[in-house]
C-alpha cells in the first residue's frame, strides 16, 4: 500500500524541481523526504528519478506514475471536499490568461458574484503557468488560448480575434482604418512583455525595416492603456481592450489571431457542460468587444 504522503514528496520533487525546495514545500527535512523518496521507489520496485547535481529529472517509470499520483492526488482532494458540511459551498478555481482585459473579468465577476455560489478563486498567469496548474490541479478550469494543438485538457472556444494598433485618439494618424509598420518608423512605442504574439509582432516589424525607440515594457494592460492615453506610444494588443481616448487602428498586413476558450481537465467537464453564470457573464463581455473599439467620428 502507498502512503499519501510518499506520493506528495514525489509530486513535491517533481514540481520544484529539486530535493530542497520540496522538502521545504513539505515542510520536512532534505534527509526526511529523500528517505520517503527512496521508500517509495523500492515499493514500486523502479526508480523515479534521475539525479544531478543541479535538479533531478524523471525516468521513464517515473513519467508513467507521476500520471497516476496526479490523478490519486485529484481524486483524494474530490473525496475530502465532498465530505464537507451540506451548507459549505463547492469550491470553483478559475485561472485567466494575463492578455485578457481584467476589467471585463471583473465586469463578469460583479454581474455573476460567483462569492456567492462558490469558494472562489481567481488566478491571472501565462499561457505555460495555466497550463501547469490545470496539470497540477491547482485550478479547475482556465480561460486561456485554445485550438493550438495540445491534446491534454478539454477544450470549449468561445471568440476569436485578431490584433490591432493601440494609440493615443489625438495622434496624428488615429483617424486612420489600417498603418502600414513603415509609417510608424519614428514613432515611439510600447513593449507589452507578456503578450503572447509579441514575437510576431517583433518580426513584423523588424521585417520591414521598423526598429522603434521603446519608452516602456511592461506585463501590466492598465498601466499600458493608460500611458497609451497620455500619448507615451503606441503598442500592439488583442482587439477586446479598450480604453476612452485610445483608439485601435489595424497593423497593415498583421493577420495574426488568438482563439480564446475554456480549457479544463476530464474532473472539471461539468463545468464546460454547464457553465456557472460567471463563465456566461466573461462569454457575453468577450462577445461584445469582438469588433474592437469604436473610433471617435
Amino acid at each position: 500500500m502507498l502512503d499519501r504522503y510518499l506520493l506528495r514528496y514525489f509530486l513535491a520533487v517533481v514540481d520544484q524541481g529539486n530535493f530542497s525546495r520540496a522538502a521545504a514545500h513539505c515542510n520536512v527535512s532534505q534527509p526526511t523526504l529523500s528517505v520517503g523518496i527512496a521508500k517509495l521507489e523500492r515499493t514500486l520496485g523502479t526508480p523515479l528519478f534521475v539525479r544531478t547535481n543541479q535538479r533531478v529529472e524523471l525516468t521513464e517509470a517515473g513519467s508513467r506514475f507521476l500520471v497516476h499520483a496526479r490523478r490519486i492526488e485529484r481524486e483524494f482532494n474530490l473525496a475530502i471536499g465532498s465530505m464537507s458540511p451540506a451548507d459549505h459551498p463547492p469550491s470553483l478555481r478559475l485561472g485567466v490568461l494575463g492578455s485578457v482585459p481584467s476589467a471585463l473579468v471583473a465586469q463578469a465577476v460583479a454581474a455573476a458574484r460567483p462569492m456567492k455560489q462558490y469558494r472562489f478563486e481567481l488566478i491571472f498567469g501565462s499561457e505555460r503557468e495555466l497550463t501547469s496548474h490545470l496539470a497540477k490541479g491547482r485550478i479547475d478550469i482556465a480561460l486561456t488560448l485554445v485550438q493550438r494543438g495540445g491534446e491534454r485538457f478539454l477544450e470549449k472556444p468561445v471568440c476569436t480575434e485578431g490584433y490591432a494598433l493601440a494609440m493615443t485618439a489625438d495622434h496624428p494618424l488615429a483617424g486612420h482604418e489600417s498603418i502600414a509598420a513603415e509609417e510608424l518608423a519614428n514613432e515611439v512605442m510600447i513593449v507589452r512583455r507578456h503578450c503572447e504574439a509579441l514575437s510576431d509582432t517583433s518580426r513584423h516589424f523588424t521585417e520591414r525595416g521598423v526598429r522603434p525607440h521603446f519608452a516602456l515594457r511592461s506585463t501590466d494592460d492598465d498601466r499600458v492603456l493608460n500611458l497609451i492615453a497620455a500619448g507615451l506610444g503606441i503598442t500592439v494588443m488583442p482587439l477586446c481592450y479598450r480604453r476612452e481616448g485610445v483608439v485601435r487602428p489595424l497593423l497593415a498586413g498583421f493577420d495574426l489571431k488568438r482563439t480564446l476558450g475554456w480549457a479544463a481537465s476530464a474532473e472539471a467537464e461539468h463545468l464546460l457542460n454547464a457553465p456557472p453564470p460567471l463563465f456566461l457573464a466573461i462569454e457575453q463581455r468577450l462577445a461584445d468587444r469582438g469588433t474592437g473599439f469604436p473610433r471617435p467620428a
